[in-house]
């Protein structure tokens, strides 16, 4: 980029123009007040003396010298206007060597004003896709550019932290669709396109295909619902908390039927608050998932909610193995499963169901918590803000049921 097309030099340009017109307005101040505090005029009557020498007599003998006279006031006159055009001739000398002097001033002002600019430059320079843990940091005082590079400094720390996710996404997601391919791929080989194979081998892999599907679609599905809720295209209103559990129960209602078990509801009326509905009954509904999964048969299963001060909940509370103490900060991670989840292969879960629990709800303001122990069973809580919430504080840390 060429020096004269910089911000630098426009800066410099502006500084040196201001500088001296200012400084040429206070000489032309000065010199107008100078012009107008005296009357500068040249000498236009001058008279020729001739030169004499007083005796002591009191007699005046002449010299033979000829002098060139004029008034007095003529002489002040004309050393007015000499003084006067001295003043101009030196001021003319100083708006010269002023603008020089101001050229070289605005481009070492402009300079220190834009150092900052170029630390942002130079930073954004080597910052790259993959890498983001470079960060500008500016020093000093408190300014429009130090608020400038604070600004970019907190955009880089949400990339790095949604670039360092993304990634450990499509690793995670990669891992989990590698096992079911090499499943459909092995069985396809061994039994499907070998001629010895009998029927019954055949039908044991095409069961066993259509598990490692069942598994992958389920695994599509919920990478899907991420990327939605991960890309704000929810539409926000008024939700009314017990119907969308009273909702979320009902479409789990048969398969609860089905394996022996009973949902019982404890939904308080009147709970709104301001959320997508839709996203709001998944995550209910992935917790039903879990809770009627992992019940024992003839267990019962709750589905509450409530309200505390601020904060409605919504609780799933299941009659189930439990969470070690040691994982339960874990569970709401992507793609972790307990000791439970992986036991049994024929319904092996994605590990997502959780982490898109904990996603919707935390987009919504809220917090999730767990409350376990093992053989005891678990306890679900969705906390959410409420729509007429008016303070600031934190949600409760005790299981409201």
């Amino acid at each position: 980029m060429s020096v004269f097309r910089s911000i630098r030099f426009r800066l410099t340009v502006l500084y040196s123009t201001l500088l001296f017109a200012l400084a040429g307005a206070g000489l032309l101040v000065a010199y107008v007040a100078v012009d107008r505090a005296v009357d500068p005029k040249p000498i236009t009557k001058r008279y020729e003396a001739q030169l004499v020498k007083l005796k002591s007599d009191g007699r005046t003998v002449p010299t033979g010298t000829t002098l060139e006279v004029a008034e007095v006031q003529q002489i002040e006159d004309e050393v007015n206007l000499r003084l006067l055009q001295t003043v101009r001739d030196y001021s003319l000398i100083a708006l010269g060597g002023l603008f020089v002097a101001s050229l070289g001033i605005g481009w070492v002002l402009s300079g220190r004003a834009l150092r900052p600019v170029g630390a942002i430059a130079r930073t954004a320079r080597e910052i790259q896709a993959t890498d983001l843990s470079r960060r500008i940091r500016l020093t000093g005082s408190r300014d429009e550019l130090r608020d400038l590079g604070d600004t970019i400094d907190s955009m880089l720390d949400r990339l790095d932290h949604a670039f360092h996710a993304q990634r450990q996404l499509i690793d995670d997601a990669s891992h989990e669709l590698r096992s079911p391919l090499a499943i459909i791929r092995a069985n396809l080989d061994a039994s499907l396109t070998a001629p010895e194979a009998g029927e019954q081998e055949r039908a044991a892999a095409v069961a066993t295909i259509d598990r490692a599907t069942t598994r992958m679609s389920r695994l599509v599905e919920d990478l899907l619902a991420t990327a939605r809720r991960d890309a704000d295209s929810m539409s926000d209103t008024d939700v009314d908390l017990s119907a969308v559990a009273r909702e979320a129960g009902e479409d789990f209602a048969a398969l609860a039927t089905g394996r022996g078990l009973r949902l019982r509801y404890a939904l308080d009326p009147g709970l709104t608050l301001i959320g997508d509905p839709d996203t709001l009954r998944r995550a209910a509904g992935n917790l039903l998932s879990n809770a009627v999964r992992l019940s024992p048969l003839g267990a019962a299963v709750k589905v509450a909610t409530g309200r505390v001060g601020d904060w409605l909940w919504l609780a799933v509370a299941d009659e189930g193995p439990g969470i070690a103490e040691a994982d339960q900060p874990r569970v709401f991670d992507r793609f972790w499963r307990g000791e439970t989840a992986r036991g049994g292969s024929g319904d092996r879960r994605t590990g997502l169901g959780l982490a898109i629990v904990r996603q919707i709800v935390e987009s919504h303001g809220g917090q999730v918590a767990v409350f376990s122990r093992p053989g005891t069973g678990s306890t679900f809580v969705l906390w959410l803000p409420a729509a007429d919430r008016t303070g600031d504080t934190r949600p409760p840390v005790s299981a409201p049921v």
